[in-house]
């Protein structure tokens, strides 16, 4: 009897599976423990870390153990209550009119619901956290894998804190690649290069396998570059039926998302079937409804190559795409002149000004919507929150008179998660401008300029419910919305902003040719407010968005010929721990510190800036560890724990005996209060790592 395709397919992917050993015996002790230790597992890392592979073999760990396991890819389900409850009941093997809660319900044994790709459910996450697995029975383990940190709701909710286990899924261990290499049967005198090369990451190695099943004889020889993907790819492709299919592959990993025109103009090709349909067959391109994307580590490393290896092509590329999406960005519909605007912009992501003020919405989890009357209570207290109760009842006055003028920012259950309030000032009359020192001062600045009927738009109020102003999705979105107004109010003269700090957004603004107009600064409720603005008669709209992108097509192409960083390192929690204990004892020695693993985590990324150098790096954690040490200081009960750390680390003593003694406490004592400081360090650096 012959068997099933599956069979061979599983067979085949076991053979080549690489043991994460750690994180198994994590899961197979919680399958066989008398109480579940936690019921949700959170699998967290970035594309290629081997998530999927983990799931498959968590399946097969509870299979092992006569349980059941149901697996669900978030890539091939609608994010709804609904089809997520029929996907799960097909999975089940559930006939209507039988339910998957009532199959769950009726459950003896243990069951594992794994969920794959599951950052593309973020609309689904309110509902599956707050109702569907607090309905499940106690006895069901539930997997997430996802690309992102859990929501904040999972991570605030007392609850959830205890009941889910984070797990950072990591690179291989060099034991791990090195079996990994072996099961690809790869010669055993190249693997030190590879592993060196590599550096564990899955996708990396998996790469390299296939480049050894092209060309088995091959002798590997890593490059200067200390990218690790591009020659990789270079080697995988180069077998490419052409030139043009090669251009082709860099065009795609210039772009947000490639679609069959696109790639007609990038390539400069009348019909781009044949090159569209090449590209669907790589095993590093994936695909959603809007088009073709590669993996990011691969699109990183292509994109870098070209920059440095042809600047000339590559800045034709970004021209050709700018060109095809300003054609776009002209079109009626709302929505496909934001996605066009949204799309021009990515391509300054290699732009550092930009990046650091600039963040690109992924998986359409956030949309803009006109003002619906029910919004109105939680605009105002968004308001209230961030500029005080006077600020609140300047933008009730606001709402009423001008509702056309309102953005609201709303997320997939459409709740508004930001909101942008603009002020059309031509037609705001005296009494009203009265009302508003904002106004009053924007309208008397613009009266200076002789300009008093023209049309002017004042982004009055601009924020995000969780953020407020500082960088995030929500505000980039509200900066594109800006844009669109001006580029489809007619006769529009002047654009005014407000911020309330100034000084953060000068940079950026400068840059975008929006000038600091202190004139037009105000106060409201004793807190001081900037303004910057723009003349459109000096660069129109679509003008000033073409100079926009060439310059940043220019600093893009010539000012930078340095490979991207490599990927945030993804510790475990203990691992983790470990790194912050031995931070604290070096704190004073930069020396030691530089080999410290906190310094390419996620966390330091964001302290010190993604593109610091090593010593900028090593300044920010010193500046972190005392920083988080101090907020200790906030509490009468927890300052006891703030002057151990002090003593010891921040201002050490000779000994910690001379610490206890400075302190005037028993040496047991010290002992205890240094503890429960360190502690307070590592949970308080550890939560904002995994979120």
């Amino acid at each position: 009897m012959t068997g099933l395709v599956s069979d061979r397919l599983a067979a085949a992917r076991r053979s080549r599976l690489i043991k994460r050993a750690t994180e198994c015996a994590l899961f197979a002790d919680a399958l066989v423990a008398e109480q579940l230790p936690f019921q949700v597992l959170y699998l967290l890392g970035p594309g290629g870390v081997g998530k999927t592979t983990l799931l498959h073999e968590f399946a097969q760990l509870a299979k092992a153990q006569q349980l059941t396991a149901i697996y669900l890819d978030g890539r091939h389900l609608e994010p709804t209550p609904e089809l997520f409850l029929v996907n799960l009941q097909q999975a089940m093997g559930l006939k209507p009119p039988q339910t998957p809660q009532q199959a769950l319900a009726a459950l003896e044994s243990r069951l594992v619901l794994l969920v794959d790709t599951y950052e593309l459910l973020s609309k689904l996450d309110p509902w599956l956290r707050d109702e569907f697995l607090t309905h499940l029975p106690s006895n069901v383990l539930v997997v997430l894998a996802s690309r992102y940190p859990p929501a904040v709701e999972w991570r605030t909710d007392p609850g959830w804190r205890e009941l889910m286990r984070v797990l950072p899924l990591r690179n291989l261990t060099p034991t791990e690649g090195q079996l990994f290499l072996e099961k690809s049967q790869i010669p055993a005198e190249q693997h030190g290069a590879i592993l060196a090369f590599t550096r564990g990451h899955p996708l990396a190695l998996a790469l390299v396998a296939d480049v050894f099943k092209q060309h088995p004889t091959m002798h590997f020889e890593p490059t200067a570059a200390p990218d690790i993907i591009a020659p990789l790819v270079e080697r995988f492709i180069q077998d490419a039926p052409s030139v043009l299919h090669r251009q082709a592959l860099e065009a795609c990993a210039l772009v947000r998302l490639m679609t069959e025109p696109l790639l007609a103009t990038l390539v400069q090709s009348p019909d781009a079937y044949e090159l569209f349909t090449w590209l669907r067959t790589l095993s590093f391109i994936e695909s959603e409804w809007r088009g073709l994307f590669p993996h990011d580590l691969v699109r990183e490393a292509l994109t870098a190559d070209l920059r440095w290896r042809h600047p000339e092509r590559y800045a034709a590329l970004l021209q050709r795409a700018r060109t095809y999406y300003l054609a776009h960005v002209t079109q009626s519909d709302s929505q496909l002149q934001q996605q066009a605007l949204s799309d021009y912009l990515y391509l300054d992501r290699d732009n550092p000004l930009v990046r650091a003020y600039f963040e690109w919405q992924e998986s359409g989890m956030i949309f803009t919507d006109a003002l619906r009357p029910s919004d109105r209570q939680a605009i105002l207290t968004m308001i209230d929150e961030h500029e005080g109760p006077i600020a609140a009842r300047l933008a009730t006055h606001w709402l009423s008179m001008q509702p056309e003028g309102v953005y609201v920012l709303r997320n997939a259950a459409g709740a508004p998660q930001g909101v942008a309030i603009t002020v059309a000032l031509e037609q705001v009359t005296a009494e009203a401008r009265a009302l508003d020192p904002a106004v009053q001062q924007a309208a008397l600045y613009l009266s200076n300029l002789g300009l008093q009927q023209e049309r002017a738009i004042f982004v009055r109020f601009w924020l995000a419910r969780d953020h407020y102003q500082a960088v995030s999705p929500i505000q980039s979105r509200i900066f594109l919305q800006m844009v669109q107004q001006a580029l489809t109010t007619p006769g529009l003269v002047y654009t005014l902003i407000a911020c309330a700090e100034p000084d953060f957004w000068a940079n950026i603004f400068t840059y975008i040719n929006f000038s600091r107009i202190p004139a037009a600064d105000f106060t409201i409720g004793g807190k001081r407010y900037g303004t910057y603005g723009h003349d459109w008669r000096t660069l129109a709209p679509l003008a000033w968005l073409q100079r926009l992108g060439e310059s940043s097509g220019m600093e893009a192409a010539l000012g930078t010929d340095a490979p991207p960083t490599p990927a945030h390192a993804l510790l475990s929690e203990a691992e983790f721990t470990t790194a912050v204990r031995n931070a604290l004892r070096d704190l004073t020695n930069p020396t030691a510190l530089v080999h410290n693993p906190l310094l390419n985590t996620r966390l330091l990324s964001q302290a010190a800036g993604g593109s610091a150098t090593l010593p900028q790096r090593v300044t920010a954690l010193q500046q972190l560890l005392r920083e988080t040490g101090a907020t200790l200081q906030s509490s009468p009960r927890n300052l006891k724990l703030y002057r151990a750390l002090h003593h010891t680390y921040f201002q050490p003593a000779a000994t910690q005996e001379q610490a206890a003694e400075l302190l005037d406490i028993p040496f047991s004592t010290y002992r205890r209060h240094l503890g429960a400081g360190i502690a307070y360090i590592v949970t308080a650096l550890w939560q904002r790592e995994i979120g």
